[in-house]
């Protein structure tokens, strides 16, 4: 199977590394790609805002399969423009991607479809907003409408600054604080059937102790020995199917991977969001655990046959990614500097290294190209000998101003519990541990004001 992957990030990097090693893919394209992918698959320089450009590079390339990373592309119908030009796309329609491209249409659907979620407002005007804010109290959570890069939510008990983002942002979405665990779950779905992934938990805030500003992600782990072990099926149950379901009414079947941000409150799993593609940096670290082939399971999605895929299978034991960060992210990352010691991160034994945000310059040297830089990827039998490759293989890198956060999966190590290899089934939802070692995006996203600390490798 030859494959074309769209994307240049630490996420793609992942499916590009997962992709190459699958037996089916004989031909890996990436575009545009990064010094990492460019390893492993033949890249091609695109402006993935440019459908048309995109779609004749598909037609040029002829895979049998164009796998989306970014969720932009697919909000702009990046996906419709593939499947019109009859080439197999792997994610959603520019009308089901308004899952994410929407608060407000993705809270529309969670209604009609009676899935659980935060009661929110949609206010257009400072007034609305003003009467949101004063219904649901504080901490009060403002969300920009639009997308966002991961940085459209301010969760906050100052209400002059939840009015400026209200105010600042135009449409937004204001709902209640969800108080409990994050959980990220993806789903692989051609529309009718979905297959639920390993659920993972990423860390939002720059600082270690959920402290300074959000960020798109500066790790996460899999799998979550703290969680409910029939959570996945649950979710898949009363969450994902819901919004397939409903979505395929609408006249938009949703192809492609679903993501549910998930709260594990006192009173049950609750809706955060849905977004259109696999989340960063989550994937590294699902992906890492995934033992079925990849391709093969997102051909069956764009093909409308994923109910006769069967089971996943899951590596035993954990995968834990650190991101290392340029200085200045994520106000304003500085770009440019050299980066070394890959190769003997990579030499610690169950790590690797995927670029996010990297560049070569007309010498070859590789620098930083980006406010995330690299995912530094640790696996183990264990979440604390996970972490603790992980870490090693940070320390290995070098490069200037680079940081990263030092506590990525700490309260889940120190735990002890044994995390299962894949999803099992129970209905049991209410029981959280505090291994979970981080509230709900809702409750870090109110954390303090305090940027990180710079600790480079």
């Amino acid at each position: 199977m030859r494959v074309l992957l769209l994307g240049s990030g630490g996420r793609e990097h992942a499916l590009a590394r997962t992709l190459a090693a699958d037996n089916d893919v004989t031909d890996l394209h990436a575009a545009p790609g990064n010094p990492g992918i460019a390893a492993v698959a033949a890249t091609h320089p695109v402006d993935l805002a440019d459908i048309a450009a995109v779609t004749a590079l598909a037609r040029s390339t002829a895979p049998a399969l164009v796998v989306v990373g970014p969720e932009a592309p697919l909000v702009a119908g990046l996906g419709d423009a593939l499947r019109a030009a009859g080439i197999a796309c792997f994610g959603p329609g520019r009308r089901a991607a308004m899952l994410e491209g929407s608060k407000s249409f993705a809270k529309q659907v969670m209604m009609a479809a009676g899935i659980p979620t935060a009661r929110a407002r949609t206010c257009t005007s400072e007034d609305e907003a003003a009467a949101a804010l004063a219904e649901f109290g504080p901490p009060f959570v403002v969300k920009a409408d639009g997308l966002a890069a991961g940085k459209g939510v301010v969760v906050t008990g100052d209400r002059a600054a939840a009015l400026a983002h209200a105010r600042a942002a135009g449409t937004v979405v204001i709902e209640e604080f969800l108080d409990g665990p994050e959980v990220s779950l993806f789903a692989v779905t051609d529309g009718t059937t979905a297959v639920p992934l390993l659920p993972a938990q990423d860390f939002k805030r720059a600082g270690d102790g959920d402290s300074g500003p959000n960020t798109g992600g500066m790790g996460a782990y899999a799998p979550l020995g703290w969680a409910p072990p029939g959570l996945a099926t649950d979710v898949l149950a009363g969450v994902i199917q819901p919004a397939i379901d409903e979505m395929r009414r609408r006249g938009s079947p949703y192809r492609g991977l679903l993501y549910a941000g998930l709260s594990l409150t006192a009173g049950g799993v609750r809706v955060i969001e849905f977004n259109a593609r696999f989340g960063d940096p989550e994937t590294q670290v699902v992906l890492d655990r995934l033992a079925s082939p990849l391709a093969g399971l997102l051909a069956a999605a764009a093909a409308g046959s994923l109910a006769g895929a069967g089971p996943l299978r899951w590596a035993p034991g954990a995968a834990v990614t650190v991101v290392i960060a340029a200085e200045g992210y994520p106000a304003a990352p500085v770009k440019g500097d050299p980066i070394h010691g890959i190769d003997h991160a990579e030499r610690v034994p169950g790590a690797h290294v995927l670029h996010a945000g990297t560049a070569t310059d007309g010498a070859g040297r590789l620098l930083s190209a980006g406010g995330r830089v690299l995912n530094v990827v640790g696996t183990g039998p264990d979440l604390a000998t996970a972490r603790d490759v992980a870490y090693r293989a940070a320390g290995a890198i070098e490069m200037r101003g680079g940081w990263y956060r030092r506590d990525i999966a700490e309260a889940a190590a120190r735990s002890r519990l044994s995390p299962p290899p894949q999803p099992q089934t129970s209905p049991a939802l209410s029981q959280m541990s505090s291994a979970a070692g981080q509230t709900s995006a809702a409750a870090r996203d109110a954390g303090g004001d305090s940027p990180a600390s710079p600790t480079g490798p």
